[in-house]
C-alpha cells in the first residue's frame, strides 16, 4: 500500500487525505501515519505555510483551508 500511495504521490496533482484514504481503500488515519514515515525519510516534506494567511499563497485554490483551521500540505522531496 506504501507503493501506492507513493505512486499516487508521483502522479501529482492536489492530494487530500480523505481521498488518498478512499482511493487506496484504507482510513485517513493510516494514510497520515504513511505521509510520516515518508516525511521521516525524506521522500516528502511538509510544506510550510507563511504567516499571512492565504492571500498571495501558490496553493490557495488546492488547500481549501476555512479560516482557522490548519490543513497539512506535502510536496515531494528534490532529493528523491
Amino acid at each position: 500500500m506504501l507503493e501506492q500511495l507513493i505512486a499516487e504521490i508521483r502522479a501529482g496533482g492536489t492530494l487530500e487525505v480523505n481521498a488518498l484514504a478512499a482511493r487506496l481503500q484504507t482510513s485517513p488515519q493510516l494514510i497520515e501515519a504513511m505521509l510520516e514515515h515518508l516525511q521521516r525519510n525524506g521522500l516528502i516534506q511538509s510544506y510550510v505555510h507563511c504567516g499571512d494567511g492565504c492571500q498571495g499563497c501558490s496553493l490557495q485554490a488546492a488547500c481549501n483551508s476555512k479560516q482557522g483551521t490548519t490543513t497539512r500540505l506535502w510536496q515531494s522531496s528534490s532529493k528523491h
